[in-house]
Parts: structure tokens; C-alpha cells; sequence
């Protein structure tokens, strides 16, 4: 049986930095691109009412409000799933994260920078080796010129994530490695992270031991969602393809390869979705998983849950 369980699901993420503030204070205070001199000095998790609603979310994860050592406040959301439109969702998010900071009236001057912190499993930057990817708004012109309001750290690790391109920043490479490498294969931890007394807790948090037989069932069942929703994505997208062939041959036109792919995706992915989030559903329901976190992993409202539940006599 081994050892750790993999830091990056729900539970265990949760565990580590949510229940533990210093840990997550080390770890952004690492990974986040500040400047010299400056840092997070206090955090603050946000209600449930306060952030702003991601159905797409895969790993919901932690929500804060930072304030760094000169007084300014910000928001970090932290996620951590690569699928289609996710550009589209971050920047949305962080829109309404800013926006919900003032109440009718105020001034706009007490507005303060969101950060948006996405660890990402896979990759989605297929056009570059680099895995630590930095977004702002800049002036085309002259790049020095930042408007400071959102601002996007996507850093993926995958076979991309190579410690040697940032070497100036050891304890960032340190959390990025604990994050990526301990799980389920590793029986020990290397000596440089037992050797860091953050990363050491944050180890030992991620032992099996640690954990009731109904908070494993929870985790396996993370794991079954995550693999089940990928599974049906890939399966539709097949599925999708063949509808598209199909269509482009019978049409008989150059352009109807394309034209039935675009199509035929669409058809697929569809037709997927239905049966499938609702295995989804079921599988998560009875792994344990409240009907909140199943309408994060599947996207799906709370009262379309409830229904597919009561439909299928689960409720």
C-alpha cells in the first residue's frame, strides 16, 4: 500500500492549505511572481458567498484575500483542471472577484489587484517547453506600462516542468516538485523537501495513515470523477470526429472534413455530456460527495443534481 496520497485532489489540497495558513502563506509567498521586498504578510479564506462560482472547477481548492508588507489587498483563486474555455472562465472570475469588492457607492480607488493562481495537471500551452506562464495588462507599445488590476500565474506541471529553468527560486522549484511527485508511487520523501519544515508538514499531511477509511473513500471517489469526466471528453470528442468524417465524405467537399469535424464535435461532445455526467453524478454521490462539490466537478446546477439523485432513487 503506499505511503502518500497525491496533494492535488480535493481533500488533501484542502488539508494541507486550508486547514493550515502558514503552509499556504510559504507557498504563494514562493510561487508568486512579486517583486523584490515585497510579500504576503496576512490571509484571509473567503466564504463560500464571496467567491465567485466556477461550475467548470475541477479541484475546489482555496479561495484568499491576501494583503501584502505595504498594505495592499488581493485575491488569489487557486484551481487546478485544464479544459476547454478556461481562459474564458479565469478571466471571468477574477472579473466578478473584482468587482465584488466594492458595495454600491464606494470608490473605485478601493479597488485592489486579483492574482489568479492555476496549477494545472495538463498542458495547454502546446506552443512553448516553458511551464510557468505570467499574464498582465500591458500596453502593446511599451510593455512596462501594466494596468494593475488582474493578473494570471498558470504553471503547469507536466513533463514540461524542468526545475532547472528557475533556479534563482528553490523553495518555489521545492513546492512545485512536492506537488507534482509525491503521491501514491513514493514511498519516501526526498532529503531536500524533509530537509524544508513546510514541505516536511505538508508531507506528512499527504500520509495515508492520516486518514479516516471514509476520507480514503472520499479521495478514490475524487479520483473516479476526475478520470470518469475525462474519459467522457475524450470519448466524445472521438466520437465526435467519426460523426464529422462521416458527414465531410457524404457531402463530398473539400471543405466538408472541416465543416463535419466542427460539427460533429459539437453532435459528439453533446450527446456525451448527457449520459455521462450523470454516471458522474451517481458515482460521486455515492462516494460520498456532497451535492456542492458534484456541481463543481460536473458543471451541472444543484437543483439538476437533485433531479438525476431523485431520478434515479438515490434521494
Amino acid at each position: 500500500m503506499s505511503r502518500y496520497l497525491n496533494p492535488k485532489t480535493d481533500l488533501t489540497f484542502k488539508r494541507i492549505f486550508a486547514d493550515h495558513p502558514h503552509l499556504l502563506l510559504n507557498f504563494l509567498n514562493s510561487v508568486m511572481p512579486f517583486e523584490t521586498g515585497r510579500h504576503i504578510i496576512d490571509l484571509e479564506y473567503l466564504p463560500s458567498e464571496m467567491v465567485p462560482e466556477n461550475p467548470g472547477k475541477k479541484f475546489s481548492i482555496v479561495d484568499v484575500r491576501c494583503k501584502d508588507n505595504f498594505g495592499r489587498q488581493f485575491i488569489i483563486e487557486m484551481q487546478g483542471f485544464w479544459q476547454k474555455a478556461f481562459f474564458n472562465r479565469i478571466v471571468f472570475n477574477a472579473g466578478k472577484a473584482y468587482v465584488k469588492q466594492l458595495d454600491s457607492g464606494e470608490n473605485y480607488h478601493l479597488l485592489q489587484p486579483v492574482y489568479t493562481l492555476s496549477i494545472l495537471t495538463e498542458n495547454f500551452d502546446h506552443l512553448t517547453d516553458k511551464f510557468y506562464h505570467h499574464y498582465q495588462i500591458v500596453n502593446l507599445e511599451n510593455t512596462n506600462e501594466i494596468i494593475p488590476c488582474l493578473e494570471f500565474v498558470l504553471v503547469e506541471l507536466t513533463e514540461k516542468f524542468r526545475p532547472e529553468t528557475i533556479n534563482d527560486r528553490r523553495l518555489a522549484i521545492l513546492w512545485l516538485r512536492f506537488l507534482k511527485e509525491v503521491g501514491e508511487d513514493m514511498t519516501s520523501l526526498p532529503v531536500e523537501m524533509q530537509e524544508n519544515e513546510f514541505i516536511r508538514k505538508a508531507a506528512e499531511l499527504c500520509e495515508r495513515g492520516a486518514y479516516t477509511a471514509a476520507e480514503l473513500a472520499r479521495y478514490d471517489g475524487f479520483l473516479d470523477a476526475v478520470r470518469i469526466e475525462k474519459t467522457r471528453e475524450q470519448g466524445a470528442r472521438e466520437e465526435g470526429e467519426a460523426i464529422g468524417l462521416e458527414k465531410g465524405e457524404a457531402i463530398g467537399l473539400k471543405k466538408g472534413e472541416v465543416i463535419g469535424l466542427e460539427k460533429g464535435e459539437a453532435i459528439g461532445l453533446e450527446k456525451g455530456r448527457t449520459a455521462e455526467k450523470e454516471n458522474v453524478v451517481i458515482n460521486s454521490h455515492q462516494a460520498g460527495f456532497s451535492v456542492k462539490i458534484i456541481s463543481s466537478i460536473t458543471g451541472l446546477t444543484v437543483e439538476k443534481i437533485i433531479e438525476i439523485l431523485k431520478r434515479n432513487g438515490l434521494m
